[in-house]
């Protein structure tokens, strides 16, 4: 593993900065966290942690470590549930001269882990360092599905504002490895129509908060199906996360967690960012504590994932065979997670829910399974 050669784009954390007065028993997340200094024994690692204190590309931009520190510390103090995951805390990026500098170092870290199979937790930072983690995948020619949960669509072409554009450089760069786009959460007031008419018109998928919040179990499939996640923090309730100063409407924190954990339970999901966190817009570390509680949720994922079975194990899960409008359909439920998997007709699993099956045994054809056709 090559990443052991990464330390030119990374400032380690100062574990004492971050701690302070407060020490941290065997019990706490803190007193397990690897640092980048033993990236030599990264062999083991279930998660890698990394922050950037980009807000360049924001607006307004935000100074300084933009709250990374506070993040840490309350993530740090929670309980250590999950003994069996190995986490590492790389450090911070180093901030460029340019974005395109911080972009260019981001990349180069993302891509480092995930050519080494392993998944990476990113905490920015301004939203448009999905580009970065996008193009951490490009670079190794990987076809990738990206799930963007956010209060925006961040598609606005007349925007001078990274931020606000930067799906526009997802979609229109070439080569282009993009093989499918959800959006999780957009608050319509917030969207053009001809936006959601445009994005329709590419097969991309998107849900509005309301959906989100109804059929929240609906969003699993959407998010296990995912290669790459990126998590705005604008998409949660101003009372939830004070940070988020765009709208008092969104997800509830225990919705914010409850999508984490799907994240985690994704065995495709390689790269996870949740970004826009800003300290001086926060009140008494509430969002860090947020955020926090998200990231838990991540390695509660990770914990039930390596529960699961591998989906050629048939003693491990219920099989439905039947036929819905004269076509021949095969269902898989996990014994151990409950999740659900259907087989599309070039002979791949992709993942579904059980309203899926419920609708196939009603002769109806799931929306899931007519999207992903159109797709093929």
């Amino acid at each position: 593993m090559a990443l052991d050669s990464l330390h030119d784009f990374l400032t380690p954390v100062d574990f004492n900065e971050i701690t302070g007065d407060e020490t941290y028993n065997s019990k706490h997340i803190g007193f397990h966290i690897k640092r980048c200094n033993e990236l030599l024994h990264a062999e083991d690692a279930d998660l890698f942690i990394i922050g950037v204190p980009e807000f360049r590309g924001g607006y307004p931009a935000a100074k300084g470590m933009s709250g990374l520190e506070d993040i840490r510390k309350e993530f740090y103090g929670l309980f250590y549930w999950h003994s069996e995951i190995n986490i590492f805390d790389l450090g911070n990026i180093k901030k460029g001269a340019t974005i395109a500098d911080t972009y260019a170092a981001l990349k180069t870290v993302v891509k480092e882990i995930i050519s080494a199979n392993k998944r990476v937790l990113i905490l920015g930072g301004s939203h448009d360092l999905t580009i970065a983690q996008y193009q951490a995948y490009a670079e190794l020619q990987k076809v990738v599905e990206l799930t963007v949960v956010d209060a925006l669509i961040d598609f606005d072409m007349e925007s001078p504002i990274p931020e606000r554009n930067f799906l526009m450089q997802l979609f229109t760069s070439e080569p282009n490895f993009i093989n499918h786009y959800n959006h999780l959460a957009f608050q319509s007031y917030f969207v053009h129509p001809s936006m959601l008419e445009t994005i329709d018109k590419l097969r991309f998928d998107c849900y509005r908060t309301g959906v989100v919040k109804e059929q929240i179990e609906e969003m699993e499939p959407v998010v296990r199906n995912a290669d790459l996640i990126s998590f705005d923090i604008s998409a949660i309730q101003h009372a939830h996360a004070p940070a988020n100063t765009l709208s008092p409407n969104g997800l509830t924190g225990e919705e914010a967690c409850t999508l984490m954990q799907f994240a985690g339970m994704s065995n495709k999901a390689s790269t996870i960012g949740i970004y826009g966190y800003n300290a001086s817009t926060d009140l008494h570390q509430l969002t860090a504590k947020q955020i926090s509680h998200m990231m838990w949720y991540v390695l509660d994922g990770i914990y039930k994932l390596k529960q699961e079975a591998e989906i050629s194990d048939a003693d491990h899960f219920n099989q439905f065979k039947m036929a819905f409008s004269e076509v021949e359909a095969t269902f898989l439920q996990s014994k151990r997670t409950g999740r659900w998997w259907m087989l599309m007709p070039d002979g791949a699993y992709i993942s579904c829910s059980k309203n899926d099956y419920l609708m196939a045994c009603q002769n109806e054809i799931p929306e899931r399974w007519m999207r992903a056709m159109e797709r093929s």
